[in-house]
């Protein structure tokens, strides 16, 4: 299958490039190269673009008969969204929309869209289902329900399928350590405690122990990159058998606190580093985990590294190899 995967030098886009690869897909990755780098492709070919260009984009898709689209390029950090919101809903809204109109005009029928558990704010009940309240908190969750609610109506019209994968927290790299996170600013909180592990970062900031959690810190339900990575080959299968447009759940059903995952990155580095308790960051909510029970039916999604301590250790490996301090890269 021909695909444009956008935002496919990213962390997660260059994961799931790499999976396309090994399926044999065919892949034009389309980026900016604002956070991905051209090294982290490792299958197909990438076009250095920006999606507000749409002259580039609509050259594009003339010039290749494109079978289905990955849309990833995306602002991703909650707390920047709560400040810039503009900045979000440009590129996460209106440029998504831009791209759902290219597909629409060179009749490409099957998208597969990186949403969020944001979209779900704080929800009721947790696990949360794929049919809780969209009640986003903060702009970057917002900005993802209304691309889903476009793709929804957008299906109704036109001869246009999608698949929707809501992640929940995303971690670990490649276990060969030949691509992982490499944003200077990540803020997620396995990379920002292997990097004070490493002595990057002098401590380590705990945002909020007053939670209405057990420890008093927020608990989220980690899924592996590569783990994530096999669900879009899933999810494409499925579009490309016939499947209709469905919305999933992409975590491992529970979930560690922020406590938790610091005591085992000390564990799993060896390295018992400082952390500081400070306030609550904007946009917060106390405990998201998965109900996947939805993508492990329709899908027979089963999931390879639903392992914590493998998780931090991938993550661990390759922050060693990539060696921040120098900014060198594999």
């Amino acid at each position: 299958m021909r695909i444009l995967v956008t935002g496919g030098a990213g962390y997660i886009g260059s994961h799931i490039v790499k999976a396309l690869g090994e399926k044999r897909h065919s892949i034009v990755v389309y980026d900016n190269l604002s956070y991905g780098h051209e090294w982290a492709v490792l299958n197909g070919r990438l076009v250095k673009g920006d999606l507000a260009d749409q002259r580039l984009l609509n050259t594009i898709f003339e010039a290749e008969d494109f079978e289905a689209v990955v849309h990833l390029a995306a602002f991703v950090v909650v707390e920047e969204s709560v400040r810039e919101p503009v900045k979000y809903y440009k590129n996460n809204f209106v440029n998504t929309l831009d791209l759902i109109e290219a597909c629409i005009t060179h009749n490409v029928s099957k998208f597969i869209f990186s949403s969020s558990a944001a979209v779900y704010g704080i929800p009721e009940k947790v696990p949360v289902t794929e049919d809780a309240p969209l009640q986003p908190i903060n702009p970057y969750g917002s900005s993802k329900v209304m691309v889903e609610h476009v793709l929804d109506d957008v299906s109704k019209a036109h001869n246009f399928r999608y698949v929707s994968l809501r992640y929940f927290n995303v971690a670990g790299a490649d276990p060969l350590s030949r691509i992982g996170q490499t944003r200077k600013d990540a803020t997620h909180l396995i990379t920002t405690s292997l990097r004070t592990a490493l002595g990057i970062k002098d401590h380590l900031d705990l945002f909020g122990t007053d939670y209405p959690t057990p420890d008093g810190t927020c608990i989220r339900d980690y899924i592996h990159v590569d783990d994530l990575a096999d669900v879009h080959i899933l999810a494409l299968e499925s579009l490309t058998s016939g499947s209709g447009s469905r919305v999933y759940n992409c975590g491992y059903e529970h979930g560690y606190s922020v406590k938790d995952v610091v005591e085992k990155v000390k564990n799993v580095t060896g390295v018992d580093f400082p952390v500081r308790p400070v306030g609550r960051r904007p946009g917060d909510p106390p405990a998201l985990i998965a109900d996947a029970s939805r993508i492990k039916k329709e899908l027979d999604w089963k999931p390879k590294y639903d392992d914590l301590g493998y998780i931090i250790k991938t993550a661990w490996e390759w922050e060693k190899k990539i060696n921040l301090k120098t900014q060198t890269h594999p």
